[in-house]
């Protein structure tokens, strides 16, 4: 599926938006202080870093339609500041600022023509991309985090293309990645497989359904629900891939 595709990505954009929302809000105020399933974060920092990454995003919206750079965050330090400051608000008030950022990203990404949507921009990394690869970006973000709220929802409940899509761009990610082991991803419920790392004409294998793959590979579930092949066939350990974003 490709990425830059906006019929497809915002439809995906706009559900996970809606699935991540409707977690938050089935969460009682107290829990939002309760840890989330990423380290030294509270389910509060998870909330305000998406709601922060949505006002990241708007600005990369501004800038594809308006020519003027705007990044998406002056400063790692000054991200971190942001999310920090907002973890510590009343639940009522996070929980506004999760759906007024994400409302506001929509009507930005509706603002932008053809030509927009072509106009280059970059990411927080400093990588340059076209704007039509933002709702992706987007989408990453909202499915993902809601993982990361660790309050019941898993890969699993990600749609078959999603679970596709993302596997597609975190393989090329990982894959370029120091110390990435090489091997070939092959979930029994996909025709297709994945090619992780450095070319190998004999690689491992690992084997499992496509949802637990991908947590796997972005650190979202251990291998317990997956099996490793050695190249001959034999059984073998399930390596550990780079660490995702």
């Amino acid at each position: 599926m490709d990425r830059r595709d906006v019929a497809v990505t915002l439809p995906w954009m706009g559900a996970g938006t809606e699935l991540l929302v409707r977690a938050v809000d089935a969460l009682p105020d107290d829990a939002l202080g309760v840890p989330s399933a990423l380290p030294g974060w509270s389910r509060a920092h998870v909330v305000a870093h998406v709601a922060r990454n949505a006002e990241a995003l708007t600005r990369l919206a501004r800038w594809a339609r308006t020519g003027v750079e705007t990044p998406m965050y002056p400063s790692r330090e000054h991200r971190a500041a942001e999310i920090e400051s907002s973890a510590q608000r009343p639940a009522d008030a996070l929980r506004d600022e999760l759906v007024a950022t994400a409302e506001a990203l929509d009507a930005a990404l509706a603002a932008l023509g053809p030509q927009a949507w072509e106009a280059q921009v970059r990411s927080a990394a400093g990588r340059p991309v076209p704007a039509a690869e933002i709702p992706w970006m987007r989408v990453r973000e909202v499915w993902l985090h809601a993982v990361d709220l660790d309050a019941g929802l898993t890969v699993a409940d990600f749609p078959p293309d999603v679970v596709d899509t993302l596997l597609d761009d975190a393989v090329g990610t990982l894959s370029t990645a120091e110390g990435c082991p090489a091997a070939r991803l092959a979930p029994g419920d996909r025709e297709q497989s994945w090619s992780l790392g450095p070319h190998s004409d004999a690689p491992a294998v690992v084997l499992g359904a496509a949802a637990d793959v991908l947590g796997w590979l972005v650190g979202r579930a251990g291998p317990e629900r997956l099996e490793g092949r050695a190249p001959d066939g034999s059984p073998a350990p399930v390596p550990a891939p780079p660490r995702w974003l």
